[in-house]
């Protein structure tokens, strides 16, 4: 069982580094980290659990923060319609994206962060990502809103970039441009 324990923390060099490729199909090693990401995330959003491990609660989780330099992502969420979300992905890539953004007013944080960082991460409101499933086959997601920006924060991590990366350092509140709001998303 994966716990805080394992995730590793701003200031690791591996959370900058550029991830490799998982060559597929995956061993059974690669697959049985992916699952238990993704057991990670639910167990962080279950409070019984969460309590008792000391887990931060999580919606998505990459690879390289448990100092594995591979591109793998798992995400564990409901969005704001209660729709839910659970993947588990090799190789994830954004193939297209909007140029309307969007972004959560509440700021984003990350497992691998333990300080605030206060500021809009700018994200764009619509994504389509191509990726490989836990068995290896392919699959093609439309993403907007709240998964949308999950699933950007992780393929981020896999690119060495932390969210705060994306705030205006002049201004963290200045709102993106090109913004959509909520309720069009």
């Amino acid at each position: 069982m994966i716990t805080m324990d394992d995730i590793i923390r701003e200031g690791n060099p591996i959370l900058r580094q550029v991830a490799k490729e998982v060559s597929l199909p995956a061993t059974d090693e690669e697959k049985d980290t992916l699952k238990n990401m993704l057991e990670f995330l639910k167990n962080s959003q279950d409070e019984k659990i969460a309590e008792k491990y000391h887990l931060r609660a999580g919606i998505g989780l990459a690879a390289p923060q448990l100092a594995i330099s591979k591109r793998m992502i798992a995400i564990f969420l409901d969005d704001d319609n209660g729709k839910h979300y659970e993947y588990m992905l090799f190789n994830p890539k954004i193939i297209s994206e909007s140029v309307e953004n969007t972004f959560l007013e509440g700021g984003e944080g990350c497992l691998s962060v333990d300080r605030e960082v206060p500021g809009y991460v700018p994200r764009h409101a619509r994504v389509k990502v191509k990726a490989f499933d836990i068995d290896g086959k392919p699959v093609t997601l439309r993403l907007k809103g709240y998964p949308g920006i999950a699933v950007q924060h992780e393929i981020d991590h896999l690119n060495g970039i932390l969210f705060f990366d994306h705030i205006n350092k002049d201004d963290p509140f200045t709102i993106p441009d090109h913004v959509v709001q909520h309720e069009e998303l």
